[in-house]
């Protein structure tokens, strides 16, 4: 199993924090047809092959997500377009 962890530092309020996640995970749905909910600050999601959260601390976000065997082989492309989520919606790093 692979897994990508990601955090990053921004300055964004709670509420825009939150604003910013949930753009980020609707994205992601409507391209990886992935299930989420929110629990508390942490957006859990998954689908078949993939699971994962990501958690609102403060001034951070962090991703972690697990990937099932037919999904690791694009875990470099989905880095990258997390990547390119996090600094449209949060900030460059």
């Amino acid at each position: 199993m692979s897994e990508i962890h990601i955090r990053r530092t921004h300055t964004l309020s709670p509420a825009q924090a939150r604003e910013a996640a949930e753009r980020v995970a609707a994205d992601l749905r409507e391209r990886h047809q992935l299930d989420y909910e929110w629990q508390d600050d942490t957006l859990v999601f998954a689908r078949s092959g993939l699971s994962g959260q990501l958690d609102l601390d403060g001034d951070a976000v962090e991703i972690r997500m697990k990937l099932g065997f037919l999904l690791a082989v694009f875990r470099g492309p989905l880095e990258a377009e997390i990547h390119k989520f996090f600094d449209a919606e949060f900030g460059e790093a």
